[in-house]
């Protein structure tokens, strides 16, 4: 071959050669968004570092009024109740441990990553070692309606004469007087009483024939670090509770187990279902000794014993209505073999709720995950507001209502943190 000839090829081969290593990072750079996109969807990413919410745009604006507490709310630092070896360190020290246990911690952000600031800076005022107050009294056979601050609506029935849902449900999230663990903490219980009807109201306008059955959606036990837990005080609860049953509204009392067993978790709920209002969750990412840096699990054979409890406490204090009880799910170590989930108890029905944090597309690919498991038909979907806390992520952009709804199968429980 001509020398001449072999350069000019060669010349050639170099010029082509330069011209693929100068795009090839202009490739990567396009594709590195899809491909972060596609490891969060499947990654503990899915969640918050820190959970201080404010109130959607969306909202009418007159109704997100100053935050004036009513002075029959709990105080900002109401008191948990520690269970057993509770830290107890001084209050600067113990919150400066817990702001550090709220960080993300590895690929863990958790929902509420400052619940162990929240509960470890009011711990030095709470007794050590203290077990939760497990036999609130019955309800009283009419809730005070003293508390509405407005005639309460006529609220929806939750089932039909047939057993089927006549409503949906919306959710408001979080724990009282925290305003770091959701909506629910940031308005006093009148005000959030507002914003709730409000929201509901959206819901309602986009719905078609159902009702929309307001609720709140209680923190009741809080994961801490090592997996002790803090319990909100049964007054607090009490008050919430009953105002909730002045306007015909639902509880729901959510516990994180962290190193505690299953049934001893239900235990400590069981006695609020003395409320016909009430129903209970669980939620596992907390069930371990590593909150924030590794995701929890819990079996289909514990949830199902769960129910158990639950069916068997109703039947032995003959106590009315069917109850519900949600498990939430983002990820498939918090609940393993969820295909073998009963739903075949008479009074206790299983709720499957999505809750992964993000974006709408990767939203609708965590609930699809959950969709899958037909044998738990009845399905709810979380959503996040925007976040105040520095670093915190929320869902950009917020689904609206009829977006959510467009979600198969439609869920039941529309749920806002």
């Amino acid at each position: 071959m001509p020398l001449k000839r072999l350069l000019r090829i060669s010349l050639l081969v170099l010029v082509i050669a330069s011209c693929v290593a100068a795009f090839i990072p202009l490739l990567f750079a396009l594709a590195l968004p899809s491909l972060t996109a596609l490891r969060t969807i499947d990654s503990d990413d899915m969640r918050l570092a820190a959970t201080d919410y404010q109130l959607s745009a969306s909202l009418p604006a007159a109704l997100v009024a100053a935050e004036t507490r009513d002075p029959a709310a709990p105080p900002a630092s109401a008191g948990q109740n520690p269970q057993k070896s509770a830290p107890t360190a001084d209050a600067a020290d113990a919150a400066d441990a817990g702001e550090n246990a709220g960080e993300n911690a590895g690929e863990n952000a958790g929902s509420v990553g400052s619940a162990p600031a929240d509960q470890a800076a009011t711990s030095a005022t709470a007794s050590a070692g203290s077990q939760p107050e497990t036999d609130p009294p019955p309800a009283p056979a009419v809730a005070p309606a003293a508390a509405a601050t407005t005639a309460p609506r006529t609220a929806p029935a939750l089932f039909t004469a047939e057993g089927q849902f006549a409503s949906h449900i919306l959710a408001f999230y979080g724990k009282p007087g925290s305003k770091a663990l959701g909506i629910l903490g940031q308005y006093d219980k009148h005000q959030l009483g507002a914003l709730l009807l409000a929201y509901s109201d959206l819901y309602d306008k986009a719905n078609g024939e159902m009702a929309v059955l307001p609720a709140f959606y209680l923190l009741f036990g809080l994961c801490w670090p090592e997996g002790e837990i803090g319990y909100t005080p049964r007054a607090v609860l009490e008050d919430y509770i009953e105002f909730a049953a002045s306007q015909g509204w639902l509880v729901f009392i959510d516990h994180q187990i962290g190193r505690y067993t299953v049934a001893e978790a239900m235990k400590t709920m069981l006695p609020y279902l003395r409320y016909p209002n009430v129903h209970l969750a669980l939620d596992p990412e907390w069930r371990t000794t590593l909150p924030m840096k590794e995701i929890g699990t819990m079996s289909a054979g514990e949830f199902n014993e769960a129910q158990a409890i639950m069916e068997a406490y109703l039947a032995e204090h003959e106590l009315p209505g069917r109850r519900m009880l949600i498990v939430h799910q983002f990820h498939p170590r918090m609940l393993t073999d969820p295909q073998l989930v009963r739903t075949d108890f008479a009074r206790v029905l299983p709720v499957h709720v999505a809750d992964g944090i993000g974006n709408p597309a990767l939203k609708r690919y965590s609930y699809a995950q959950n969709a899958r498991y037909t044998n738990m038909p009845v399905k709810g979907f979380k959503l996040f507001f925007e976040s105040k806390v520095a670093g915190a992520r929320w869902d950009i952009p917020l689904m609206t209502p009829a977006e959510v709804l467009q979600l198969q199968p439609q869920p039941i429980i529309f749920m806002y943190q």
